[in-house]
């Protein structure tokens, strides 16, 4: 047997009301008797505002929405010797579209995972298959609860069948007995009980079982209805009891009020197993078969209850060969006949129950933790074996080292007490043209970027100034931003252009979420807030992409601003309705025209898609990138960004020149959002094809960038390069190289720790 010393279970926990909560206490109390000698632990998930006070097992609280708290975790694990760490996976318990922030917690993990899947779908959306697939890579081993979840982790996700444990669901070992043993400490002596229990919620199907009441009524006049169980707490939270009354108000028009009770409370597990034990039929009629795992069904099947129940795929599994009866969704007739006819037949609900009763004796929790623990042992043995494999993927063809250091020389050569000035004469600033604003946003999101990344900071004397030029671009009598201003301190205009405004909510949405400095938070926030409802009225479409930017980095930070997430959707939509009117299969674009930044369109829709959870948004995002970088790809395969000779003319190839380092910067950061939204390693593949176009893979092998102060030449002409580097150009190379750098190095370290762990 492996020498597991720690082990730790993350997931929701008691006293939080919920079914995974009450899984995890169950299970650590197995666990931790069926082997005393083990160090047990417990990982906490906290909903967003609330607090529990948590029991000594709860060595670590993560709060939902809070991304550093599921790292800190994992770095933590390893810090104290933990060996191993069993994940309990439903996609509603953690932050994030899809449950997303849970990956932040595997990829900083470097001990094994078991990960116990609650639920498996048979049709994932885009971002639950994203989600899911990488928690799937990340873990050494998957248990499920059904060979239902088995097949469908096999056809759906192509998860080898060695990989996959199937343990059903834990059950507390309590004696067959008696309902009538239990009902006059609960007040129902002499009534036929009918219950139902869970967290009250639509899909639970309690309507159907209040309109089979009447007919059970005439069968059995004296049986009563339990539902048994607190308003599940999301839906008291946005609507209140109001689904409860509703219940009750169908109950009077039924005319079965007094056959009907509604327990509101979430009780503990000896008050469950006591109403349970006093059920004559317990009922589970849920509206759909997507069901993976029901403790409920669990519990109840445990001690010997006579089961009905709606054919959701945990029931149709469990109460096979005559162990319970299935009737039809949402067929109330077929319900009502059937309960009615076990309750005036006691000697086939007698039968129901000891067989029953009698297959769940593998299925008690110790045995479940028995098996959990081999499990256990076999995930750390797979690791131990491993041996030490070469990193994947990115790593072997192009890694963080092939890349240059982030220089920022020049960066700062530009930059005064002022802010960033905008042109340049060869490699020196060009005062005289002075500053923009759209250039000092630019050099925000790079400052943002490298404190971000950790390797190279942005010195605060030049920090400082780059926040107050976007704060002194405010400008209150128009409630706009203003962009350009002279080298001697004067605004030359008192409002701007939409993309300037863009860009500046864009960086600033993007401090919020990135900047460690709380003053610097809280100076964003304030602008953020105050800027972003003027962009309800831009007509431009790449203003409507970067304010998506700057929306998607805002709303992850500031939850629950419900005006953002309206006016994210709106210009979400707002592009998506561009894609219809412009695309005629042969056109896949937004306009009718190609011009500058064109891959923040498509990048700001990915995004946004994964950010809300909205497929569509993501799809048309991809396809409209795929149309795009076919167009900047040139026949020898690298990258050829649309050039400036092309603006302006409708629905024509691209011409190739000026080719300007704007376009290579945004290729870049959209190619790596598609990476993201659907794992495909030819879109990184793009990224880094795109990105060697500033070090000379491009049309006429000269490199624009020089690696050793950070600028950028101003573009490529037919002829040569523009000598002049200004500073458009120059925080192009430089984002582009941060982004590429994050993403390499965040490759290496996930193929590095998959070495180690033994997995892929």
């Amino acid at each position: 047997m492996i020498n597991l010393r720690r082990i730790a279970i993350l997931g929701n926990h008691l006293p939080r009301q919920c079914g995974i909560a009450t899984f995890t206490h169950d299970l650590h109390a197995a666990v931790r008797a069926a082997r005393p000698a083990l160090d047990t632990a417990v990982v906490a998930i906290t909903g967003a505002g609330t607090s529990h006070d948590y029991p000594p097992c709860v060595n670590f609280e993560i709060r939902e929405n809070v991304l550093g708290d599921y790292s800190r975790s994992a770095i933590s694990m390893a810090a104290t010797d933990t060996d191993l760490v069993c994940l309990q996976h439903e996609y509603g318990i953690f932050g994030g579209i899809a449950g997303s922030h849970i990956l932040e917690f595997l990829d900083h993990s470097t001990i094994p995972v078991v990960t116990t899947l609650h639920t498996v779908l048979a049709e994932p959306t885009l971002a639950q298959r994203r989600t899911i697939e990488r928690v799937i890579d990340r873990s050494t081993k998957l248990i499920v609860m059904a060979d239902r979840a088995r097949a469908l982790l096999q056809t759906v996700h192509n998860v080898p069948d060695s990989k996959i444990e199937v343990i059903p669901h834990g059950i507390h070992d309590r004696p067959l007995c008696s309902p009538d043993d239990g009902k006059t400490a609960l007040g129902y002596e002499g009534k036929k009980v009918i219950l139902t229990f869970g967290l009250l919620s639509p899909n639970k199907g309690i309507e159907t079982m209040l309109d089979a009441m009447p007919r059970i009524l005439q069968a059995s006049p004296g049986a009563v209805y339990i539902v048994l169980g607190a308003t599940h707490p999301s839906l008291l939270r946005e609507h209140g009891e109001a689904y409860r009354d509703l219940l009750l108000a169908h109950a009077q028009t039924l005319g079965i009020e007094n056959h009907v009770v509604f327990v509101n409370q979430f009780v503990d597990q000896a008050t469950l197993l006591d109403y349970i034990a006093m059920c004559d039929v317990y009922v589970t009629p849920y509206a759909n078969e997507a069901q993976m795992t029901s403790g409920t069904l669990a519990y109840s099947f445990g001690m010997g209850a006579s089961v009905v129940s709606t054919p959701y795929w945990h029931a149709t599994e469990l109460l096979r060969d005559n162990l319970g009866i299935l009737v039809p969704f949402a067929d109330a007739e077929t319900m009502g006949r059937e309960i009615a006819g076990l309750l005036t037949d006691p000697t086939r609900r007698q039968a129901i129950r000891a067989r029953a009763y009698a297959a769940s004796r593998s299925m008690t929790w110790p045995e479940t933790a028995k098996r959990y623990l081999e499990v256990f042992d076999r995930a750390c043995a797979v690791v131990r074996s491993a041996e030490p494999k070469p990193p994947r993927g990115l790593q072997a063809a192009f890694d963080s080292s092939a890349l240059p250091d982030v220089e920022i020389d020049h960066f700062l050569s530009f930059c005064d007490d002022t802010g960033m000035l905008q042109h340049g004469h060869y490699g020196v600033a060009a005062r005289e043209h002075g500053y923009c604003l759209d250039d000092n946003a630019r050099a925000l999101l790079l400052v943002s970027a490298l404190a971000r990344q950790g390797d190279t900071r942005i010195p605060g004397a030049a920090s400082a100034p780059l926040m107050a030029f976007v704060r002194h671009a405010w400008n209150p009598d128009t409630s706009r931003f203003r962009n350009f201003m002279s080298f001697d301190r004067r605004w030359l205009e008192d409002t701007g252009s939409e993309d300037s405004h863009g860009r500046a909510l864009w960086a600033l949405g993007d401090h919020v979420r990135s900047s460690a400095e709380a003053t610097h938070v809280t100076w964003a926030v304030a602008l953020f807030a105050k800027s972003f409802p003027q962009a309800t009225s831009f007509t431009s479409p790449r203003a409507w992409a970067f304010t998506l930017l700057g929306l998607n980095a805002w709303c992850s930070a500031v939850v629950g601003d419900l005006q953002a997430r309206r006016l994210r959707q709106s210009l979400a939509e707002r592009l998506m309705s561009l894609i219809q009117e412009a695309d005629n299969g042969e056109w896949v674009w937004f306009e009718d025209v190609l011009a500058y930044d064109n891959a923040r369109l498509p990048q700001a829709l990915i995004q946004t898609g994964l950010a809300t959870g909205c497929d569509a948004y993501v799809t048309a995002g991809l396809r409209t990138l795929s149309w795009l970088m076919t167009r900047q790809t040139s026949p020898a395969g690298h990258f050829r960004p649309v050039g400036s000779d092309s603006f302006g003319a409708a629905r024509a190839m691209p011409k190739p020149f000026d080719q300007q380092p704007l376009e290579a910067a945004a290729a870049i950061s959209a190619c790596l959002a598609a990476w993201s939204a659907t794992g495909d390693m030819a879109w990184r593949a793009r990224a880094i094809t795109a990105f060697r176009w500033f070090i000379g893979h491009n049309d006429l092998a000269i490199s624009l960038a020089d690696p050793r102060t950070g600028g950028c030449a101003d573009g490529l002409h037919p002829h040569g390069r523009n000598e002049n580097m200004g500073a458009e150009s120059t925080l192009s190379y430089l984002l582009g190289l941060a982004e590429l750098r994050a993403m390499t190095q965040s490759a290496v370290t996930r193929d590095r720790a998959e070495s180690r762990l033994g997995r892929g």
